[in-house]
């Protein structure tokens, strides 16, 4: 597969997660990837639902994940009720127009397609909000089966995938009674992706492009 590189000129980031570790999971090895190419990169990281120890466990692992950003990240916890967010519609979409300060060049969300109520809701909010933006759309893995066909792929260093992974079984301590919260299964998407977008290393990151710009 040839390769396009959207990393050189990036300036500025923006991450959307529904819950504390969603976006490690979803992007969290891209993230890593861009800061190693390029640590003056301005990363905001914003958590919709971070409440309780699960806010410590957020914050702690966004600056971890962080740690190489030359640029002092803004790393943004809302305390949005887990599960509940299209109940609260109005106020996660205030949340949203405060985002529109922010003038990312590349924005990571959710999958549209993903069947977590939150999940979706941060999706349509994120196309809502950010209309003349490149928007790739990351995937979580669980139950419901809905990973879909992503279409953009970013190849990761085993380096990288095995810090990504360290990581998040470090910092996220509340999630690791959960069966599906494993190295193995961390390791194993990765490692599909890397065998979808053929990697030279064996790993990467998928995402979903509803809408791209090339240009000549």
């Amino acid at each position: 597969m040839r390769s396009v590189s959207f990393a050189d000129g990036l300036e500025s980031v923006l991450a959307i997660g529904c819950h504390s570790d969603d976006l490690e999971i979803g992007c969290g090895g891209t993230i890593l990837a861009l800061l190693d190419r390029n640590p003056e990169l301005e990363v905001t990281w914003v958590v919709l639902s971070a409440t309780g120890e699960r806010e410590a466990e957020a914050r702690a692992s966004a600056n971890a994940f962080l740690a190489g950003a030359k640029r002092r990240p803004r790393i943004v916890l809302e305390s949005f009720r887990d599960s509940f967010l299209p109940y609260d519609g109005a106020q996660v979409k205030e949340a949203f127009e405060r985002l529109k300060e922010v003038s990312p060049q590349l924005v990571l969300t959710h999958a549209g397609t993903d069947f977590h109520q939150d999940h979706r809701l941060a999706a349509e909010l994120t196309w809502n909000t950010f209309r003349n933006h490149v928007i790739l759309e990351f995937e979580i893995p669980k139950y419901d089966g809905d990973l879909g066909r992503p279409n953009v792929f970013v190849p990761l260093e085993e380096s990288v995938v095995r810090r990504k992974v360290a990581l998040l079984l470090e910092h996220f301590r509340t999630q690791r009674s959960r069966h599906w919260f494993t190295e193995d299964l961390f390791l194993g998407l990765m490692r599909l992706r890397g065998m979808e977008a053929n990697s030279p290393t064996g790993y990467a990151e998928a995402f979903r492009s509803r809408k791209l710009q090339l240009s000549p």
